[in-house]
This record gives structure tokens, sequence and C-alpha cells, in this order.
């Protein structure tokens, strides 16, 4: 009787963890920083699969947001600053390495190209 009451916990135990709804479970946590003259700082972080959303709330009411969007084929990354200036990041994964392109509050963009070198 233990040893079925063992297999039908291990057998649940292996199911809720493949199965998509317990891969897809959002998880959010928020930090609040007291500095020492009672000012206060706070985090939010929201991740769901490969998705992150991250705000942050500086002690004088100035908020940063970060959004980043992953998928297997790449990333795309938005950060805006407290004074609304937007940078943003486009990742793009092949077989053969990754290119990224960042976007400046400016519009000026840099781009980086990475191969990967097959070892023989």
């Amino acid at each position: 009787m233990k040893r079925r009451l063992s297999l039908a916990m291990s057998l649940l135990m292996a199911a809720a963890v493949l199965s998509p709804a317990a891969q897809a479970k959002e998880r959010e946590r928020k930090t609040t920083i007291t500095g020492e003259k009672g000012r206060t700082a706070t985090r939010d972080v929201t991740r769901n699969q490969g998705d992150v959303t991250q705000t942050t709330t500086g002690p004088n009411g100035k908020s940063k947001t970060r959004s980043v969007d992953r998928i297997a084929s790449g990333a795309t990354a938005t950060v805006t600053g407290p004074r609304g200036r937007t940078l943003n990041r486009q990742t793009t994964r092949t077989e053969t390495g990754s290119t990224t392109t960042v976007t400046g509050p400016d519009g000026k963009t840099k781009t980086v190209t990475i191969d990967k070198q097959k070892q023989p």
C-alpha cells in the first residue's frame, strides 16, 4: 500500500512540474527599502515565463521601468528612465549566433553580432 501511495504521489508531482499551467505561473515580488531619513524606494518585479516587468520608484517619487519579452529566437527590452527617455534593445538568435541592436533615446543605434564558432 505504501509503495502504491508513493508511486501515486511521485506521478502527481511529475505531472504538476511538467504541466503547462505550472510552467506559466506568474511570480511577483515587491521590495521596499527605507533609508536613514525615512525616505523609501520600492521595486516591483513581475515574471511570467520568459517575460520580466520591473518598476523602481525612488524616494523622490520618480520611476524607472524595464520590460523584457523573451522568446526562443530572441528578446526585446525597453527601459524608460525617470525623465521619460527610452532605450530599446532587440536581440535575434539563430543557430549560428545572435545579433543585438540597441537604440538610445536620441535615436542613435549600435549593433553587435556574435557568431558561434563550431568546434571540429
